[in-house]
């Protein structure tokens, strides 16, 4: 099998076919969840707090991101990779922005890369522009947008037009504006269902929804809420598994067959000593 390409991914959207995508930050994990059948695994900055134990996505550096891609890449075979550029990766300038995201293609053997916009649109759509015209492909991402969590205050749905909230209409221009600049999907996250029913009817690519309700081309989740390595409930996911509770009850059965002395036996030693 080779992996899923940007013409895949538009073929299953043509036919139909809901899309899938989880996130992954290393190989082992990458492994099972390609071998799993997703088609698009995102190596997010959601790494930052899901796996280096940061408060938010902000502080993912660009070597933490290409190691976590690279690793990513490493570990699968046919699912396609789309790295998420960390924060101020991109936007300071075009030669940065486009330095960088080609360092996710180069080095660390992405698929593509996933940049986050403001609802406004603005200087994102030019550089998806540039990325495109250079052979990059790009995944758009609206809604909210982790990565501006400081200057709205928090989760705060998008869609609603108030406070915090931008107006359905002014998601639906940007979605339309980074379609026009060549992205090939776009991620909407937290948003009403009628704002992504209302996006995913007037552009021509495949939406990702991550709750975004029901009328959108496919869906992502963290892979850390799939699979109960998290304590937080969202509103917007759904576990499949607690694999928490299954690391938790062998590392506890470890440590007290070790104080009993239990663990390990002959089976376990090389020449064991014969008793």
């Amino acid at each position: 099998m080779t992996r899923t390409t940007v013409k895949d991914v538009l073929d299953r959207y043509e036919s139909n076919e809901p899309l899938t995508m989880l996130t992954a930050y290393d190989a082992p994990m990458a492994q099972m969840v390609d071998e799993g059948g997703v088609d698009m695994i995102l190596v997010g900055d959601s790494a930052a707090h899901n796996h280096m134990g940061h408060e938010d996505t902000l502080p993912l550096t660009m070597d933490e991101a290409l190691m976590n891609t690279g690793s990513v890449v490493r570990g699968t075979k046919e699912a396609m990779i789309i790295a998420d550029m960390p924060f101020l990766s991109y936007g300071a300038s075009m030669e940065d922005s486009v330095e960088n995201a080609g360092r996710f293609i180069k080095e660390a053997g992405a698929d593509a890369v996933k940049l986050e916009t403001a609802s406004t649109g603005g200087v994102t759509v030019d550089i998806v522009d540039r990325l495109t015209e250079l052979g990059i492909p790009v995944q758009g991402h609206i809604g909210l947008t982790p990565q501006r969590m400081k200057e709205i205050g928090g989760p705060v749905i998008q869609g609603r037009g108030e406070q915090s909230s931008a107006p359905t209409q002014e998601l639906v221009d940007t979605a339309l504006e980074l379609e026009e600049a060549g992205i090939f999907s776009l991620v909407l996250e937290t948003v009403t269902e009628q704002t992504a029913r209302e996006i995913n009817e007037a552009v021509n690519i495949p939406t990702i929804g991550i709750g975004a309700g029901r009328y959108v081309d496919g869906q992502v989740l963290v892979l850390n809420d799939l699979i109960g390595l998290k304590s937080e409930d969202y509103k917007l996911s759904k576990q499949y598994a607690d694999i928490g509770a299954k690391v938790r009850d062998a590392v506890e059965q470890f440590v007290s067959e070790v104080r009993k002395q239990e663990f390990p036996t002959a089976e376990n030693a090389y020449e064991p000593v014969d008793e």
